[in-house]
């Protein structure tokens, strides 16, 4: 059965799952995958220089004739050679994140692109919409990486984008079944976006270790840290304590930074140091607890979504 909205017309895709575009995770086997199985899958450019974002973009259009498209973060320092490499391989659909969507927006859909920005909260929202994008992501504080401060939750961030938002609206943080999207369009979301449970999918390029302490953490053992410098949900394990309580007996930005130093997430997630290492994961990894195919995954969500709004429908 295929879904009949805006963001499925949008996209050109049958079922409104969106793959998020997670650092260390999400490579061409992911994306195409997920396509394949009917939703839109994302390269996860913020892990990539240019010349291995063109590589994955070219395996990616061989293992499917399906759309997808590629999650930018605008905070990147080689965000130009990013996005010529996306112009010269035909790139159609842009997800940018982490920063100003004014300066890149009309320069990437005057080159024919369909661009959506994910956001933390309403003001960001309706700067996106005033930019020209052509729908938003709305990211509550559930989610896994990086973050809005605000603490918003998912249920609340969606009411207040949809009194709002006139563009199309994608709701994601905290989403792992069809019952979590059916709860997100009975809102007024068009489609929902999915991370943790694909971050650990069989397709998926992070280290087993990290899928493995994904699948054995258990309910409150993720944290928001790091409000000061860079919002980020990760897994509590020796790295989380050592900046936690940093964090706590007052370090500085600097400080913070020094300890955090460079690779911490290539670190934990790709190459599963799961002590020292940054385990980037959302609130809903204490319901994950087996690996599977990415395809199992999309069909397992619509068809209980199908499922659950028949039973609604009948009350």
């Amino acid at each position: 059965m295929n879904y009949n909205n805006r963001i499925c017309s949008l996209f050109d895709i049958r079922i409104p799952i969106i793959q998020a575009g997670m650092v260390w995770c999400s490579g061409w086997k992911l994306a195409s995958a997920v396509s394949e199985a009917g939703g839109l899958g994302l390269i996860g450019a913020g892990s990539m220089n240019s010349e291995v974002l063109k590589e994955h973009i070219l395996k990616t259009q061989k293992a499917t004739t399906k759309p997808f498209g590629v999650n930018l973060p605008l905070i990147y320092s080689d965000i130009d050679k990013h996005i010529d490499v996306i112009l010269e391989t035909g790139v159609k659909i842009v997800f940018t994140s982490a920063g100003n969507p004014v300066k890149y927006t009309s320069m990437l859909k005057q080159n024919g692109l369909t661009v959506i920005h994910v956001v933390s909260g309403l003001k960001y929202a309706l700067k996106a919409q005033d930019a020209g994008v052509d729908a938003i992501v709305g990211e509550g504080f559930e989610a896994g990486g990086h973050n809005g401060r605000d603490e918003t939750t998912t249920l609340c961030l969606m009411q207040l984008l949809l009194d709002k938002i006139r563009i199309p609206v994608i709701a994601a943080g905290g989403l792992y079944s069809g019952r979590s999207m059916l709860a997100a369009l009975a809102l007024g979301a068009e489609g929902v976006q999915i991370g943790s449970r694909f971050a650990v999918c069989t397709e998926s390029s992070a280290h087993d270790n990290f899928k493995q302490a994904v699948i054995e953490s258990q309910e409150g053992e993720t944290d928001l840290i790091l409000k000061s410098l860079i919002p980020v949900r990760m897994l509590k394990n020796e790295f989380y304590t050592l900046l936690k309580n940093a964090e706590v007996n007052g370090a500085n930005p600097a400080e913070l930074k020094t300890i955090l130093g460079k690779g911490r997430s290539k670190k934990g997630i790709f190459e599963g140091d799961t002590k020292e290492g940054e385990l980037e994961i959302g609130q809903v990894s204490a319901l994950i607890y087996k690996r599977e195919s990415a395809k199992d995954i999309v069909e397992e969500i619509w068809n209980e979504f199908l499922e659950r709004k028949a039973q609604i429908s009948l009350l």
